[in-house]
């Protein structure tokens, strides 16, 4: 089992503060889903963790040992699904899948996953957004990272590969922790085993819907 703790993050951006000494623990198995509307620094956080964006303060241990934001990427330990696709529009499916893992086996794993085999001989430009959502997912969720940070999953993905999305992230948290953020909040819902909401630079606990609405993120 592995472990996260961030504490202290802080960030502004000029005189607003988005974020504001908002710590986060995470462990295998944990799925924490994240809310807040547009502006509330959802994806600036997940950046700042990831170590693309400098935080103005921010303090994390690894299985309490100290990590600097800068060496997340090279030690390897937090994996980043981004919103916007990242894959190459002019490959075949199967072109893209050995630009990832060099090893057979997680090839194959990925080739044989539910719905991609169908998919291999079509150009990464040409695939659904579920489809293109789901191959990303898989190469992402198969490298070896402890924990695993996904920017809205679930966004324009149609219903089968929500599903398909849903199985994987609970096949998933066996091995990893994993924070997503989705304005698609049932979906997130249906997933998490905690959550919090951005608000004001906090993060909050909520539990459900009516705790959505409460800190006004749903209308009541």
């Amino acid at each position: 089992m592995h472990k996260l703790t961030v504490t202290g993050l802080t960030k502004s951006f000029g005189i607003k503060k988005v974020l504001d000494n908002v710590t986060l623990n995470l462990q295998t198995g944990d799925i924490l889903g994240v809310f807040g509307r547009n502006g509330c620094g959802k994806s600036t956080m997940l950046k700042m963790l990831f170590g693309t964006i400098k935080a103005d303060a921010i303090t994390m241990l690894f299985d309490d040992n100290p990590l600097k934001a800068e060496h997340v990427i090279p030690n390897g330990v937090i994996g980043h699904l981004p919103q916007d696709p990242f894959l190459p529009n002019s490959l075949k499916v199967r072109n893209v899948i050995p630009m990832y893992f060099s090893d057979s086996d997680l090839q194959d794993k990925i080739f044989y996953a539910p719905g991609i085999h169908k998919i291999t001989d079509t150009k990464v430009g040409s695939l659904s957004m579920g489809e293109l959502r789901y191959l990303e997912l898989l190469l992402v969720g198969n490298l070896n990272h402890p924990f695993l940070m996904l920017d809205e999953p679930f966004s324009m993905v149609e219903p089968l590969y929500k599903e398909r999305i849903k199985e994987f992230l609970n096949q998933l948290k066996t091995s990893k922790g994993i924070i997503i953020t989705d304005h698609y909040y049932k979906d997130v819902l249906s997933v998490s085993t905690s959550n919090i909401i951005l608000k004001n630079g906090n993060a909050i606990a909520v539990n459900n819907e009516t705790d959505l609405r409460a800190e006004g993120y749903l209308p009541e």
